[in-house]
């Protein structure tokens, strides 16, 4: 099930590849004799590890989305679910930490502002997952070692694979405005809307029929450890 999953994602990207970006199709008259040279803003040393540890953050989410998937199709969260999903789960956090980081180094000396962090609409499309991802790691050492917030691991999931969606639709339609966008193209934007809408929508609704199949029946006193964690993801998906 797991690889079924992963097997949908990976053909929705492969359609968005074939129908909107046309690998195969001549974009110039003519082959230059020379390369087109990229924008200034990105001829940056940092930029050649930025893009692909986030593309990898974004990609070990969407395995944690499988299993995900792929426990609430057989109604069954074990031990095993975690020992597989949780080091996919913080490999991709790693990767995602490592290319925000590189990143606001990047703005930091390239883009003059003086700062690292300045709330832009491209900079949260990545932090956003990170945030969820965060959440979920603290979810997932709990369903491993207490049998705790399966349900709150599995929706978790689900909203960090989604997020990864979103980040990417914000990137890539052109719908804000951001000094980051460098490839922006609505009819790209559409169909990676759409796709997010149908895995997002479609997970959801598949967590609403099935997710009681696995809640967990494990009752937390106020003051637990437990509780402590389930607020402090619960702030973390707030922010």
């Amino acid at each position: 099930r797991v690889l079924a999953v992963m097997g949908m994602v990976c053909a929705g990207f492969l359609a968005f590849i074939l129908f909107t970006s046309g690998p195969f199709a001549r974009t110039l008259p003519a082959f230059p004799v020379e390369g087109r040279d990229l924008n200034p803003l990105l001829q940056d040393p940092g930029l050649i590890f930025h893009p692909p540890l986030l593309y990898m953050g974004y990609v070990g989410f969407s395995v944690a989305f499988a299993f995900a998937i792929a426990a609430l199709l057989s109604g069954r969260l074990d031990s095993a679910f975690t020992r597989f999903a949780r080091p996919w789960t913080l490999a991709a956090w790693v990767f995602l930490t490592l290319g925000i980081v590189l990143g606001s180094a990047w703005a930091y000396y390239e883009l003059g502002w003086g700062g690292w962090w300045f709330w832009d609409p491209v900079e949260n499309a990545s932090f956003m997952p990170w945030l969820a991802g965060t959440a979920l790691l603290h979810s997932l050492a709990v369903t491993e070692q207490r049998a705790g917030f399966k349900a709150w691991t599995l929706l978790l999931s689900i909203c960090a694979f989604s997020l990864c969606l979103l980040g990417t639709f914000l990137v890539r339609s052109g719908v804000l405005v951001s000094v980051h966008a460098f490839a922006s193209d609505p009819a790209r934007g559409m169909f990676i809307l759409a796709f997010m809408v149908l895995v997002t929508g479609g997970s959801l609704l598949l967590f609403a029929v099935r997710g009681h199949r696995v809640r967990s029946r494990v009752n937390n006193a106020l003051w637990s450890r437990e509780s402590l964690l389930l607020g402090n993801n619960v702030l973390l998906m707030a922010a």
